[in-house]
């Protein structure tokens, strides 16, 4: 959902890492003769990883992904003396700049050293921003809380930021991850607009400042070319508080001079592509050390970058797509696994993430980001995400090998078997799964495409749920089954601690096939949902608003969600048409009754696609997707969005109802075994049902590492 947005909320199941082990265990090659070699061979070599060292430079940027907060004051009005604002940041309610693109750009160089694993440096770079933030004139104090509707009463804008930073790292395999400080500065424009309230002229003034102050940030570094690397960088600085200064004066008898303070933090995500002069000796993907049975250590980065042009919208609600942005998200994850004995193994995942969906995840029912997520943030925010014992009971008969990846330990297990899984994890996995269309880090990124959207599993905000799974497996099928909390009411972020009265159980047959015209494999899922939560009913908070006893429906739906039943079905089927071509299909629907209480706003849905790998142009580890997508929402659905209904994901205000319909295409270009770059293409047609607004074209790129 990240809310999923879901996601993670997306809820996402995590896929095996690339690189794996090659970051941590690779071998060094070793001069040695006969018995020397024999008996270093008895333990583990120290990883292979690239020496850094030496001159770069390069270009970073972003769209979206730059956030600033503002403080003005205390401010002085004539005689008065207003307290101190603060305008927020991107999701402020002050904040003037929410919708902006807050794009920031520049160059950076600097020099490496490097002594065994880690490396350290000094770097220097220059962007410029787009930042604009403000104080409204409906903030108390200023005395203009009456003028409707309001305006900008205080702006500030930044212009350029340079730094100087210091950088320490840990080299491993083609990778590098570092944390940085130093000192940064930048310079600004205050700007003041003060309307005369006896109707006089209206009086404006600005000022330039500049600040300096301290900059703190971390990064990684991938490896994808002898003269090039890839990397993200977070960057949080803190330019301190300006000296008191004169901004014009408020005409009128209430009026007077006015003077301020202003103080700016800012954190910035960006991607950054680095040239490096000397050329860097990249170690080689197939070498990879002995997996350890006993434990297991992977990571993941995705970086998305997202923009939505102009469309059609007459009007707008406070949970409308906006036209013109762009916004961008990060996710950083670890997962670590260890082995507790034979069958019983314990992980924990915890997971950094950062930014916002477009519109603060909001505006389309099927949403365009999979990593994006209502619980998203300006600044880097860790979560445990999932934390969990599995316990696996072998059966007896057929083996398999259990890969190294993520949240799996290498060793063998098997074929017929029970897991028991508790803990927090994700529903999506273990449920939901598709070998072409269920991880929007590397593949589909809409929500309509990469889950069953009507179906609405239980998850607090970034997409995580507490409870037990069970899942008994064999060759042709698997049986699963999940009771997990719910959140208190919809959207929250808090899980419902009473189980026996509120939970969610999922319950999911898959089937496994191969088609003898194709000699293909196939996989057909099944899978039934109910969750009882705190939710309204949507027939009873129509009749209520019309019937005259609440003046707005949003406050019916506070005053009557009471515990009630939500239930659906989904169907998944992924065939494989050629060893490179695949064909993905769902169908899900759900009584449409009750408000959702996690996912998103979708009643029912029918989605599909092809995804087909790049070996007929030479690169067969690249993927092409196409997927389409048709959202639609029951009666009682579309009549409390008519009169005015907040979803999780959607409200405009009023409903001119039609079914929402996404086309989306992607190309995922695979640089080495652990770094992956997706163009991204999603076309919207009637963006939250609404047939007066759009259709919306999006525009993305992506950047996804395993490590």
């Amino acid at each position: 959902m990240r809310t999923n947005r879901v996601t993670e909320g997306r809820v996402i199941r995590a896929k095996a890492s690339r690189t794996g082990a090659a970051c941590f265990a690779a071998l060094v090659g070793l001069g040695a003769s006969g018995a020397q070699a024999a008996d270093l061979a008895a333990r583990p070599a120290p990883a292979a990883a690239i020496d850094w060292s030496g001159p770069y430079l390069g270009l970073q940027g972003s769209a979206g992904a730059s956030f600033g907060n503002y403080d003005f004051g205390p401010t002085t009005i004539g005689a008065r003396r207003v307290p101190r604002v603060a305008t927020g940041d991107a999701t402020g309610s002050r904040d003037l700049g929410a919708d902006a693109t807050t794009a920031v750009g520049g160059a950076f160089a600097g020099w490496n050293w490097q002594t065994g694993a880690f490396v350290y440096g000094v770097e220097a770079d220059l962007v410029g921003t787009n930042l604009k933030r403000g104080v409204r004139s409906d903030a108390p104090g200023f005395g203009y809380e009456g003028i409707d509707p309001p305006f900008a009463l205080i702006r500030e804008k930044t212009g350029l930021f340079g730094a100087l930073r210091g950088r320490l790292g840990y080299a491993f395999g083609n990778n590098l991850i570092y944390a940085s400080a130093g000192l940064t500065a930048a310079g600004g424009r205050v700007l003041a607009t003060y309307p005369d309230l006896d109707g006089g002229p209206t009086a404006t003034a600005s000022r330039d400042v500049s600040s300096l102050g301290f900059t703190l940030g971390a990064g990684v570094q991938f490896a994808v070319h002898p003269h090039l690397s890839l990397g993200i960088d977070y960057r949080y600085s803190d330019l301190g508080e300006t000296r008191r200064f004169d901004l014009g004066t408020v005409p009128g008898p209430n009026g007077g001079p006015v003077t301020t303070r202003a103080a700016f933090v800012s954190n910035k995500m960006m991607a950054r592509l680095t040239w490096h002069p000397q050329a860097l000796v990249l170690q080689p993907d197939e070498d990879e050390g002995p997996k350890d049975s006993r434990f297991s250590l992977h990571g993941q980065t995705t970086f998305v970058n997202q923009a939505v042009g102009g469309f059609r919208a007459p009007y707008r609600g406070p949970q409308s797509l906006v036209p013109d942005q762009a916004q961008a998200t990060t996710t950083a994850t670890l997962f670590l696994g260890l082995k507790l004995w034979e069958g019983t193994e314990l992980y924990y995942n915890p997971e950094f993430s950062q930014g916002f969906g477009l519109s603060r995840t909001l505006g389309v029912a099927g949403f365009v980001n999979g990593e994006a997520q209502k619980a998203g943030a300006p600044f880097p925010k860790l979560r445990s995400n999932r934390y969990f014992v599995r316990q696996t009971f072998g059966l007896g008969g057929e083996t398999e090998a259990v890969p190294d990846g993520p949240n799996s330990i290498a060793g063998t297990r098997d074929v017929e078997r029970i897991t028991v899984i508790a803990g927090k994890f994700a529903l999506g996995d273990f449920f939901d799964g598709n070998l072409y269309a269920h991880d929007p880090r590397v593949d589909f990124m809409n929500w309509g495409l990469w889950a069953s959207a009507a179906w609405d599993f239980p998850a607090n905000l970034p997409g995580f749920t507490q409870g037990l799974m069970v899942e008994y497996n064999r060759a042709a099928f698997a049986v699963r089954a999940a009771y997990t909390q719910v959140p208190k009411e919809p959207s929250s972020d808090v899980l419902d601690p009473r189980v026996f009265e509120r939970a969610g159980t999922n319950i999911e047959v898959e089937g496994r096939y191969t088609l003898p015209a194709l000699d293909q494999p196939g996989r057909l899922r099944l899978g039934l949902f109910s969750n009882v939560g705190n939710t309204a009913d949507f027939r009873q908070v129509v009749a209520l608003t019309q019937g005259g006893a609440f003046a707005d429906i949003n406050e019916a739906v506070i005053a009557t969600r009471a515990p009630r039943r939500k239930s659906g079905v989904y169907v998944n089927l992924e065939q494989a048409l050629t060893a490179d071509l695949g064909l993905f299909a769902r169908a899900s629907a759900n009584d449409g009754r009750n408000e959702s209480l996690s996912f998103t706003d979708v009643d029912g849905s029918i989605s599909g696609g092809l995804s087909l790998k790049g070996s007929a142009w030479g690169r067969p580890q690249d993927t092409v997707g196409f997927g389409a997508s048709t959202n639609t929402i029951s009666r009682t659905h579309r009549a409390y969005f008519a009169n005015g209904g907040l979803g999780l994901l959607i409200g405009d205000g009023r409903l001119n109802y039609s079914p929402e319909r996404a086309v989306e295409v992607y190309y995922a270009m695979n640089l080495t075994k652990g770094v992956t770059v997706s163009l991204d293409y999603q076309h919207v047609e009637n963006p939250a049902y609404n047939r007066d607004r759009g259709p919306a074209d999006f525009f993305g790129t992506r950047l996804h590492t395993d490590f």
